[in-house]
């Protein structure tokens, strides 16, 4: 068992700084490792209740829309969920939250350890949200981008009673062009303003951001939600960045144009989705605060945590029921 103070022996890295930030200064997250698709075609995972443990962080928005779509879909008791400390260690994701300070049911105490189990030659970092095979103790998926799909599709005979569709077959076109946009320009884009490392780097990053912030504001002045009348997948993947913006971005990033309280859509838009079973409840703005300002990436020596803003507010009223 490795211990809290020791470095573990691998060869996967646990801080962006080594692999992705390019000569000029930008950052360029990694591809993802695992990617094998859910499904019943040959080679691809099969969908069973029972078999698979989904590993996150509360601080992580890649990881926290997989868990939105998890409780919204009725999901909790197919795919088991291990959470890891919202600070992230020299040793990566720490399961310091749980008994005996190790994942109950995979016996690790940081999340290199399965991804090394896994494959011992990745040198990359060991990242959530990771999907295990609780019956072969591998990991077998954690491309973050599609994850959330897999659930809504692969995973469909288990889902709820009355379980929304998150990605109707006639909007999939539209959510995944918009989906690809967020990714790049919002989701991704508040980490390009933040890990960037030149001037240059940040500023373009920040200009792309806050011009589809606007654009995004526009959007949302007539409809309620970012396709229609209906929750999709893409609102849950821009809810998971708005919800850590003001928190954390504004500041530790440096994105700091405006806060999403200063945009009226967005806000009472995110207000909305919060106020919605599945968001709220699985939002912690306090790992959030304490996972950006606090882990292993944060320039913060004295570690210092930030005692705003006041997240009260989000359980504020709504205008966005003008739209029904």
């Amino acid at each position: 068992m490795a211990q809290e103070n020791t470095i573990l022996d691998t060869h996967i890295v646990n801080h962006e700084d080594a692999n992705e930030i390019t000569k000029d200064g930008a950052f360029n997250r990694q591809k993802n490792r695992f990617t094998t698709p859910f499904g019943e075609g040959p080679g691809e995972l099969p969908a069973e209740a029972g078999r698979y443990r989904l590993l996150w962080a509360r601080i992580c928005p890649w990881a926290h829309r997989a868990v939105i779509v998890r409780e919204l879909l009725g999901l909790q008791e197919v795919i088991s969920l291990g959470t890891a400390s919202p600070v992230r260690t020299e040793n990566g994701w720490e399961f310091s939250l749980d008994e005996g300070g190790v994942d109950p049911l995979l016996g690790i105490r940081y999340l290199p350890e399965i991804y090394a189990e896994t494959d011992p030659e990745y040198s990359g970092r060991a990242t959530v949200p990771a999907v295990v095979d609780v019956t072969t103790r591998k990991v077998v998926n954690n491309d973050y981008f599609r994850l959330t799909y897999y659930f809504e599709t692969a995973f469909k005979p288990f889902h709820k009673a009355g379980a929304p569709d998150l990605y109707p077959e006639a909007l999939r076109t539209d959510i995944d062009a918009l989906n690809d946009i967020l990714f790049h320009e919002v989701n991704n884009g508040v980490y390009k303003a933040g890990f960037a490392k030149s001037q240059q780097a940040y500023e373009q990053a920040y200009d792309v951001l806050f011009a589809r912030l606007d654009q995004l504001e526009e959007r949302l002045s007539t409809r309620r939600y970012l396709l229609g009348d209906q929750i999709t997948d893409a609102d849950v993947r821009l809810y998971v960045t708005l919800a850590r913006f003001d928190v954390a971005y504004y500041s530790v990033f440096r994105t700091n144009r405006n806060r999403i309280v200063d945009f009226p859509n967005l806000w009472n838009y995110a207000k909305d989705l919060y106020q919605t079973p599945g968001f709220g409840d699985t939002t912690d703005f306090e790992a959030i605060k304490r996972g950006y300002q606090l882990g292993n990436h944060a320039e913060n020596p004295y570690q210092i945590l930030a005692k705003g803003p006041d997240v009260s507010i989000w359980n504020e009223s709504h205008d966005r029921n003008r739209f029904q």
